[in-house]
């Protein structure tokens, strides 16, 4: 019997549906739990190809550290450490939801648990005694195994020394790397290398090529020309079939390539500093929407008598996401009633103007985005747009420099909403733009935007017609503004 995606909260705790959902080997699943098998000590994703062990040899667990904590070693065939994110961070506003996000983006590598619960609110003990109720592994764990994947990264793609790949990964000694790569891969790093098909020559020693993978179906295409019609000049560009940015990460500059593919996207990443890279990777899945679950988003929208000949058109349609809150709220801003192509040239402008120069080179790439201090303390006439708009993203920037404003992928987005509003010249739609874009919530509907309005028309729906498309009000209306 096949189990349903969106049935994803009880799946990860019910032995049953985990193994029929793993008999299944659908890589829908991938992500959403693990399997581990007692017998051999391996652990996999739903979707590995391998003989299905016997029900009696195998376990569940929701998080890769659970399963590295007890001691199974990653599938060299299936490669579990390299699957798609759970799409339940992406859905879930609670604490665990925020915690995972800042997780991905590195927090606890750079300023620790500590570090963490101070973004979050909360006392070390509270989020360490959750996350391990949740998952099965606390914060140092999972930010362990975080810390794997990216090791083996470094060392198969790379041209990097062990004891670079070490500490570019956030661990805090070549013994604790050594220790932890054979722990969870059953091999040492130098023998991983060896056997890697995908290291790049050493003349291209200082770009790492990722495979970003993607649940079916994906709509890529669709997504690089929504981004490539946004694309601020010399922060990004589009050329058709190849997207290239630029990236203001906690360490330095990156820039990355993307393309995309069938179930995938395949980026390459350049960057002053090799601590960056899980960051990178994290704000590229998070800007390309890549943790989705689009059957399951699907099965709901796609039954909806107007939204499914949509859905139908579309399959797997992606909501853009971003690398930065903070841009997101500077474009939202200077978006305001102007169209998509005037928005992109202002917007370059004022990245000409005030933003820092991207200290990495790249063909079409000039600087980073501005950021909040750069905005803050820039002159005033240097912004080419209106005076009230132009306070406005002052007024932002000067908001976040004193810590007024914290846009971060932990952040309570109920909350920023209300810390956006208080603010003056920002409205009810930009705040839930950036919750919707900036934060990637997936339920947010701007019953106010012209466009949505004008697609609503055309299909004689009425507003309050998104309640139906809950929790996927975000996507409903992205298939609404594709119609225009």
């Amino acid at each position: 019997m096949m189990v349903s995606v969106t049935d994803s909260a009880v799946l990860a705790l019910d032995p049953d549906r985990c193994y029929r959902a793993a008999q299944s080997r659908d890589a829908r699943f991938d992500g959403w739990f693990y399997v581990a098998v007692r017998t051999t000590g391996i652990y996999c994703r739903p979707s590995c190809p391998a003989v299905t062990p016997k029900r009696t040899n195998v376990e569940f667990h929701r998080s890769a550290a659970a399963a590295q904590q007890l001691g199974f070693r990653a599938c060299k065939r299936c490669r579990p450490d390299a699957a798609p994110g759970s799409p339940e961070w992406d859905v879930r506003g609670d604490l665990v939801g925020r915690a995972m996000r800042l997780i991905a983006d590195g927090v606890v590598d750079r300023e620790g648990v500590v570090g963490l619960s101070e973004h979050l609110g909360y006392s070390s003990r509270h989020l360490n005694r959750l996350l391990t109720d949740e998952l099965g592994a606390g914060p140092l764990a999972l930010a362990r195994a975080q810390r794997a994947q990216t090791a083996r990264i470094l060392i198969e793609t790379t041209d990097l020394s062990m004891t670079d790949i070490a500490f570019a990964a956030g661990f805090g000694s070549v013994r604790q790397f050594n220790d932890t790569v054979r722990e969870v891969f059953a091999v040492a790093p130098s023998d991983l290398r060896h056997r890697s098909v995908h290291r790049r020559p050493h003349t291209d020693a200082g770009a790492v090529s990722v495979r970003l993978a993607a649940r079916g179906p994906f709509a890529g295409r669709q997504l690089f020309e929504h981004l490539g019609a946004r694309a601020v000049p010399g922060v990004e560009s589009w050329d058709g079939e190849m997207y290239q940015r630029a990236l203001d990460l906690p360490n330095g500059h990156g820039t990355v390539v993307a393309r995309p593919a069938e179930d995938h996207v395949q980026a390459t990443f350049r960057l002053t500093d090799w601590r960056d890279l899980a960051p990178a990777v994290g704000r590229m899945r998070r800007l390309l929407d890549l943790d989705a679950d689009p059957v399951a988003i699907d099965e709901v929208l796609g039954v909806d008598p107007h939204l499914g000949p949509l859905v139908a058109a579309t399959p797997g349609l992606r909501a853009a996401g971003s690398v930065d809150p903070y841009e997101t709220l500077v474009r939202a801003i200077v978006g305001q009633q102007v169209s998509v192509a005037g928005a992109r040239t202002v917007t370059g402008r004022v990245a000409e103007a005030i933003a820092e120069p991207l200290t990495i080179q790249h063909t079409g790439l000039t600087h980073v985005f501005p950021s909040m201090q750069r905005l803050a303390g820039a002159v005033a006439g240097v912004f080419p747009m209106p005076a009230a708009r132009a306070a406005t993203l002052q007024r932002v920037g000067a908001a976040a420099v004193a810590g007024d404003l914290v846009l971060d992928t932990g952040v309570d987005r109920d909350r920023v909403i209300d810390q956006l509003v208080r603010l003056k010249g920002i409205g009810p739609w930009t705040a839930r733009y950036v919750v919707m874009r900036g934060l990637g919530d997936p339920d947010v509907f701007l019953e106010s935007d012209l466009g949505v309005r004008h697609a609503l028309t055309a299909l004689a729906l009425e507003p309050d017609s998104a309640e139906r498309w809950r929790p996927w009000r975000t996507y409903a209306m992205h298939h609404l503004w594709a119609t225009l």
